[in-house]
C-alpha cells in the first residue's frame, strides 16, 4: 500500500497499519536539500517519522526516490542512511523525468553504472530488496516484494 505522509497525523498512519497490509510504502522522492523544492506539501523529517512508525508496528516498509534532480551521490547515501535508521527495508531508485515544462527540470541523466553503484551500496547498508535503474518507478516489480515477504513468513 502506497500512502502519503498524512501530515504526520499518527492516528491516520495507525489506521493504515491496523488494516495489516503486507507492505506499506511511503516515498521520500528525493534528498533532504532538494525535498522542499519538489515536495510542496511534505517534509523530509515527517516522511522519516512515518516510515519509522510503520517499522515499529512490525510491518515491512518501502520507499522510493528519484535521482537526476541535482543531488550528489553523498546526499543519496545520506538519504539511504536515514531510511535504514527509520527501519526501511525496501528501496526503489529511478530516474526523474520532467512531466511537463512547468515541473522541476531534470538536472542530469544518471548513468546505469551509477544506478548499479547505488544498488550495491543499498544492499551493503542492509536493505532487503533494492530496485535501482533508470526506468524503475515506485511500484516497480511490486509483486517481487510481496513474494519475498510471503516466503520470509513461511
Amino acid at each position: 500500500m502506497l500512502i502519503p505522509d498524512f501530515q504526520g497525523r499518527q492516528e491516520l498512519i495507525d489506521r493504515v497499519i491496523e488494516a495489516k497490509p503486507e507492505i506499506i510504502s511511503h516515498n521520500m522522492e528525493t534528498v533532504r536539500r532538494i525535498s522542499p523544492l519538489v515536495r510542496s506539501a511534505a517534509r523530509y523529517e515527517t516522511s522519516l517519522e512515518v516510515l519509522h512508525r510503520i517499522t515499529q508496528s512490525g510491518t515491512t516498509t518501502k520507499s522510493g526516490i528519484m535521482v537526476g534532480l541535482g543531488e550528489t551521490p553523498a546526499e543519496v547515501e545520506e538519504l539511504m542512511n536515514d531510511l535504514r535508521n527509520a527501519g526501511c527495508q525496501i528501496l526503489t531508485i529511478g530516474q526523474y523525468l520532467q512531466p511537463t515544462h512547468k515541473h522541476y527540470p531534470v538536472a542530469e541523466y544518471v548513468t546505469p553504472a551509477q544506478f548499479a553503484l547505488y544498488k550495491q551500496l543499498d544492499m551493503e547498508k542492509g536493505f532487503t530488496q533494492v530496485e535501482s535503474a533508470p526506468l524503475v518507478r515506485s511500484s516497480y516489480h511490486a509483486e517481487k516484494s510481496t513474494q519475498y515477504i510471503q516466503n520470509r513468513m513461511k
